[in-house]
């Protein structure tokens, strides 16, 4: 079995965590592979308009190192992981790709932008069938 680690974020939500060949398990379900960490670090250092090395220095780690998690070569252990992210100005969640309620929320907003947009190709026929059947859709689920 492998090691599971307790961390408490700051809105008193527990989430467990485990590397487990080179993928991050959360709360037993959701796996988080390596490659969406070393992106993250790459796009956050990017926004902060820093280099590896200062963003190396902020972690407090050796260059070589950081470069390593970066490249996706080496999985940082859980101190590290929980220290990237409070040192860079971001969330462990973000860091590790776990969508939180924001990116469903700018996700929705796209969908609906997308749907307006298609409506308005639409005759008025066209529209309220589309209509009846996103209806039809939410009656369906809660009916289970």
């Amino acid at each position: 079995m492998y090691p599971t680690y307790q961390i408490s974020k700051l809105q008193d939500v527990v989430i467990s965590l485990h590397i487990v060949r080179g993928q991050i398990v959360i709360n037993e379900e959701q796996i988080v592979p390596m490659d969406i960490l070393s992106k993250r670090l790459r796009e956050r250092a990017e926004q902060l308009g820093i280099s590896n090395a200062e963003a190396a220095r902020r972690v407090g780690l050796d260059e070589r190192r950081y470069a390593h998690y970066v490249a996706g070569r080496r999985e940082p252990d859980l101190a590290i992981l929980v220290r990237i992210p409070l040192s860079l100005g971001t969330t462990p969640n973000w860091l590790l790709g776990v969508p939180g309620h924001a990116d469903a929320v700018a996700e929705t907003t796209d969908l609906l932008e997308r749907f307006a947009n298609a409506a308005n190709g639409m005759t008025l026929e066209e529209l309220q069938l589309c209509i009846i059947l996103a209806e039809a859709i939410v009656a369906a689920k809660t009916r289970r």
